[in-house]
């Protein structure tokens, strides 16, 4: 009498009761039970965006098409929303005049995630309250934000440098309260090289048309060479200075991953229990226990352990 062969009884398994029993158990566990808490890096941000009218010049590219500096800002700032890890906090601040004011304190990302993205799409003209800039003062208040939050918080003030009226010489922003360093961050630069004309925008946010030479404070009045502050381009130079005078680092905008691989920098990240989504492991091995369940029988190895 021919004993029946192993690869046989294992297929009687597979076709039983129990591999779907299992896989519907699997199921159930991947939607029903609350999240973990793991130790895990987090990341604290106060985010500051430039919205004066110079960030309007659409000379900087995303993916194919030329857009707006703050526009690029926005995107890039999207994607690290995506790249953050659940137990990070993220809130809004905006930059015009001399002062960055906090719109919102920070958030948890997961948890906010929506209302994160809704804040950051309202950032724009409408929320300028004059067309004043004065970058330095701006860079000084973001981390005086940052430090009033909390002392894991860190922050980012993304701008294209360009100062509405002029500075006269070397002049430099109060900073009896900040000390160098005492606050991590980044300043973030964001525009062409090449200077172009600024658009006019209304409180409504509609162009207008664009600021010409005799409509804005010039360099010459006040002292300095140079007439063409109705023009703007990327003031990199102007940034570096700054970044270095509160003691962080300068990075220039290009595309939307710059902005990620900065703020996710392990130097910014301190661990904390956070919620970690563990779900994802019973759903993948309820999908392959049913992807075995199902997947057509060959045969072939019936033959190899078949008993003579």
């Amino acid at each position: 009498m021919t004993a029946a062969p192993r690869w046989s009884r294992l297929v009687w398994r597979r076709n039983g009761a129990a591999p779907l029993t299992l896989a519907l158990l699997l199921l159930a566990l991947a939607v029903w039970p609350p999240r973990a808490q793991l130790q895990q890096p987090v990341f604290n941000w106060q985010v500051s965006f430039d919205i004066t009218q110079s960030m309007n010049v659409e000379d900087v590219q995303l993916g194919q098409q030329a857009v707006s500096r703050l526009a690029l800002a926005r995107a890039a700032m999207r994607d690290v929303l995506e790249a953050l890890p659940c137990g990070s906090r993220v809130g809004w601040s905006a930059f015009a005049g001399y002062r960055s004011l906090v719109l919102l304190t920070p958030l948890e990302v997961c948890s906010h995630y929506e209302e994160l993205l809704d804040g950051l799409d309202r950032i724009g003209d409408r929320m300028r309250w004059i067309n004043a800039s004065n970058i330095g003062k701006g860079v000084t208040w973001a981390v005086r934000g940052a430090k009033a939050i909390g002392a894991d918080t860190a922050f980012v003030f993304i701008t294209d440098g360009q100062e509405a009226p002029p500075l006269r010489g070397n002049e430099t922003p109060p900073m009896g309260d900040i000390t160098p360093g005492e606050v991590k961050g980044w300043v973030i630069g964001v525009g062409g090289d090449v200077p172009a004309p600024i658009p006019r925008v209304d409180g409504n946010g509609q162009v207008t048309g664009y600021w010409k030479a005799q409509d804005v404070v010039q360099g010459s009045a006040i002292g300095q060479s140079g007439t063409r502050e109705h023009l703007s381009e990327l003031r990199q130079d102007y940034l570096r200075s700054l970044a270095g005078l509160v003691g962080v680092d300068y990075a220039r905008l290009n595309a939307p991953d710059t902005l990620v691989k900065a703020m996710l920098e392990r130097r910014f990240a301190h661990s904390q229990p956070a919620d970690v989504d563990l779900r994802w492991i019973p759903a993948a091995l309820a999908l392959l226990l049913l992807a075995w369940r199902f997947a057509p029988d060959t045969g072939w190895p019936l033959r190899r352990h078949a008993v003579r």
